[in-house]
């Protein structure tokens, strides 16, 4: 018989608590079946699975085929910000697919209205007007193009190993992984050096990291490939997917510079800073910059595909008058906008933003302290409740130690931690942190002691004392 489990706990602090069974939907499932079943029907798509399959979430924890529990530090793909199976989310989801789920396109519903008004009512002027879509490359792919028609020209400038999203204009301006296989790109990409602290070759005399003269050189490259048909820039706050990398401070808004001496438009993808994951209500707050264009998406849907862009009046009615035109079956769906509104209710109500800022500096303090004891750790670096933990060979020569970080990921997997690990060749291996924003101190101190753990027992960690 299947363990006794109550899916609505009645707080959402409840609902981010340790729970010792595993939920009862899959509780039967056999993992040395289900195992074979991946082999046989399950298509490659970009990523290696991992070997145990997954019955159950709730709360900050998943639950495994073989009994596994272990602690999520990756809200599963970046996205559970409030945790996974939050009642308040719960219901809204039931309340909707029993009521109110999928509409016509041109129909518009409650829902989609509530969000549009909640979301830009907390963000900067110039953020007026909104829609939504189902995922963070889909509002990429939007904002790009809504660029476009707006400055009527077509190249496109991205960040050396950022990453947007897989579809054609999107992934034209993505320059981590993904673009090749396939034939040309979108014409018109451009691309600007990573802002890499860590790794740049860009110093000045004393060592430090010297941003400006990179952004400067990346401009001057791009003025002489370009054929005169500037249209954007995208950017991430947080480059995630490279490695938890920070836009330098003063970056973003030298950046916004760049693109009005242009006549360009400036897009910010905040699909994993977005609602108050970074500390801030939108990493764009921190540094006190307004983008002619935001998309947002992961985090907005707490684990549902919902994403958004958001522009100015100007923006989109000059795109509407040009006959912009983003239709899709899904746009302005109800059922996600519901999830997306209550998301919204909840971090503002419960001043999440709060949390992630002090449980933040808590997660970044506990980093530091490893990286003070393990000579493996070449870095620790990012904001809020993101955090990159980047695993060396040697700290001065800072040559990656890819084996030695899959040792320590698979170890403190082993030992009920889940942080995913970047393994690809071109950031070096860094585990990414990014826990739902609902986490306790007891819970990220419990995380904390795992990873420490992990790293004390995997051969080659290099202990200083």
């Amino acid at each position: 018989m299947a363990p006794s489990f109550e899916p609505l706990l009645p707080s959402a602090k409840q609902s981010a608590t340790a729970i010792s069974e595993r939920p009862p939907l899959y509780a039967e499932a056999d993992q040395n079946k289900l195992e074979k079943k991946v082999e046989k029907y399950l298509a490659n798509y970009g990523t290696k699975f991992q070997k145990d399959v997954i019955t159950g979430t709730h709360g900050l924890y998943v639950f495994t085929a073989n009994g596994h529990k272990v602690l999520d530090w990756t809200s599963g793909q970046m996205s559970c910000l409030i945790g996974h199976g939050h009642p308040e989310i719960v219901k809204v989801i039931a309340d909707h697919a029993l009521y109110l789920d999928h509409l016509f396109s041109g129909m518009v519903s409650p829902p989609v209205i509530n969000l549009a008004e909640r979301l830009v009512t907390n963000l900067p002027s110039g953020l007026d007007k909104a829609f939504f879509l189902s995922t963070g490359g889909e509002s990429n792919e939007a904002a790009i193009k809504l660029a476009k028609v707006f400055t009527g020209k077509f190249e496109i400038v991205g960040l050396g190993a950022s990453w947007h999203g897989v579809t054609a204009q999107a992934l034209g301006a993505q320059y981590h992984f993904g673009r090749k296989g396939q034939g040309p790109m979108m014409p018109g990409m451009h691309m600007l050096p990573q802002p890499n602290a860590y790794r740049s070759v860009f110093r000045k005399p004393d060592g430090s990291y010297d941003w400006e003269t990179e952004l400067d050189y990346g401009w001057n490259l791009i003025d002489a490939a370009s054929c005169g048909s500037l249209a954007a820039c995208i950017v991430e706050c947080i480059q995630s997917s490279a490695g938890m990398h920070v836009l330098p401070p003063g970056y973003l808004k030298a950046l916004k510079q760049h693109c009005e001496k242009r006549g360009m438009l400036l897009i910010v993808d905040e699909a994993q800073t977005g609602v108050c994951r970074a500390g801030d209500f939108m990493a764009i707050n921190h540094e006190d910059v307004v983008p002619d264009i935001l998309t947002l998406s992961k985090t907005l849907g707490n684990g549902l595909p919902l994403s958004a862009v958001i522009t100015s009046d100007h923006i989109a009615t000059t795109a509407a008058e040009r006959d912009y035109c983003f239709y899709t079956t899904h746009v302005n769906d109800p059922l996600p906008a519901a999830v997306g509104d209550k998301v919204l209710e909840i971090v503002l109500r419960d001043n999440l933003v709060q949390n992630s800022r002090e449980i933040g500096a808590a997660l970044h303090a506990g980093l530091n302290r490893l990286k003070e004891r393990y000579a493996c750790i070449g870095d620790v670096r990012g904001r809020g409740l993101m955090a990159g933990v980047e695993i060396v060979a040697d700290r001065s020569t800072k040559k990656p130690a890819l084996e030695l970080a899959r040792r320590i990921g698979d170890r403190a997997y082993e030992l009920g931690l889940w942080a995913n690990l970047s393994s690809h060749a071109s950031f070096g291996g860094v585990f990414r942190i990014a826990p739902p924003i609902t986490i306790t101190r007891d819970v990220l101190d419990r995380g904390l002691k795992i990873l420490e753990e992990a790293f004390a027992s995997t051969p080659g960690s290099m202990p200083l004392y």
